[in-house]
């Protein structure tokens, strides 16, 4: 293993945290941007107790409100104008992942000329990387993406049909301020695909990452371990804090670098699914939910070693004179009844996508994270035709 890691970011993390926004953004700013998403922050009075929180500390607001479920790039440059009119010098990320992905980029494109989808890879010949962003922090409600401490966000193009990424260090949040309480209104669908969410971000690691990482494996199979258990009780009865409290913890470790540290992972599932939410505005999670089985079933032929282990370790189940791939498969069928228990699609079928534009989606998924021969890379590389063997497995 030869790594570096780095996460800059501070957490403050517990029920009640919210009460401490105030103090914490007046470390960074006197006029703050909010970026919320729907309604759902006000209906449930978070948002009024984060402005109270502000006042008390002497930081004024403005809002960016109406951030999608899949933050597009109209967004992004709404945010970034209301930024630089206002002179905002703080962002802050008040909703879940698509809040806290826009927050990002618009902290960036404030301080950017240019147009804000170049600061985004899309396969353009010259990628404007951030280098600097007004300062960020975020206050997530759902427990998902684990944006609220990473540096890295997930634009769509509406018009292109194109949802790609930027990573890169001026992105990370200065303080992320989890409270757990801000999840207990969470819906049970949504809440069932954060945890889907959470799973797979740990899953692209464990099957796509580098060989002899074996401290690493166990932090890997403790998060999905831990996110199923306690994930079935944040489902089964939203009010359970301890069951949120759990869930939100492993959505922050999950994808803050220290499950991957060393590991160098590629995300070929997050990669087909951002070409399905490109063209059809799917949750996130529920697209991974269908994809990452399907390609699971695809990726166990070349390493069915690897997924057996999976199997095991997960989900408690023996060899009993099987073969490794037999096994693997019974395990993958495992984590398929999980996601069906908590109310995840597993099907394309279920979300209204037919086979109809699968090669435009193949095309779509490699067209960033892909080797020199044009494949989409993971273990194994995917050409377009392996791409559409997965996606037709899920339908």
């Amino acid at each position: 293993m030869n790594f570096e890691a780095y996460n800059p970011t501070r957490l403050v993390f517990g029920a009640g945290s919210l009460a401490k926004l105030g103090e914490i953004a007046s470390k960074y700013g006197k006029k703050a941007l909010i970026v919320t998403g729907g309604n759902s922050v006000k209906r449930s009075g978070v948002f009024d107790r984060a402005m109270e929180s502000l006042k008390a500390a002497g930081v004024s607001a403005v809002e960016c409100s109406g951030i999608e479920p899949n933050p597009r790039i109209t967004s992004v440059k709404r945010g970034a104008d209301i930024a630089r009119k206002e002179n905002c010098d703080v962002v802050i990320a008040l909703g879940g992942g698509s809040a806290m992905d826009a927050s990002k980029v618009i902290a960036a494109a404030a301080l950017y000329d240019g147009d804000p989808w170049n600061l985004i890879a899309h396969g353009q010949e010259n990628w404007a990387i951030p280098t600097q962003a007004l300062p960020v922090i975020t206050v997530p409600t759902l427990a998902a993406t684990g944006s609220e401490m990473n540096c890295g966000a997930v634009i769509s193009n509406d018009e292109t049909k194109v949802k790609s990424f930027v990573s890169t260090e001026c992105l990370f949040p200065k303080v992320a301020l989890v409270d757990p309480e801000l999840t207990l209104t969470v819906p049970k669908d949504q809440t069932a695909y954060g945890v889907c969410d959470i799973i797979t971000h740990v899953t692209e690691g464990y099957f796509n990452g580098v060989d002899g990482t074996p401290i690493q494996d166990r932090f890997a199979e403790g998060v999905i371990i831990n996110a199923i258990e306690w994930g079935k009780k944040a489902v089964a009865d939203g009010t359970d804090l301890e069951a949120r409290a759990q869930v939100q913890w492993a959505s922050i470790v999950a994808l803050n670098g220290w499950v991957q540290a060393g590991v160098h992972m590629v995300p070929p599932v997050h990669m087909i699914e951002h070409a399905l939410s490109a063209h059809h505005d799917i949750t996130h999670g529920a697209g991974l939910a269908i994809v990452n089985p399907a390609w699971m079933r695809f990726a166990a032929k070349s390493r069915p070693e690897r997924f057996a282990q999976f199997a095991q370790r997960v989900f408690g189940l023996t060899p009993d004179g099987k073969d490794d791939l037999t096994l693997a498969m019974e395990g993958i069928n495992a984590y398929v009844l999980f996601l069906k228990e908590i109310g995840c699609p597993t099907t394309l079928a279920e979300v209204g996508i037919g086979d109809e534009l699968f090669e435009q989606y193949a095309k779509d998924a490699a067209l960033v994270v892909h080797d020199e021969e044009g494949n989409l890379l993971g273990r194994p590389p995917m050409n377009e035709k392996d791409i559409v063997e997965v996606l037709r497995t899920a339908l």
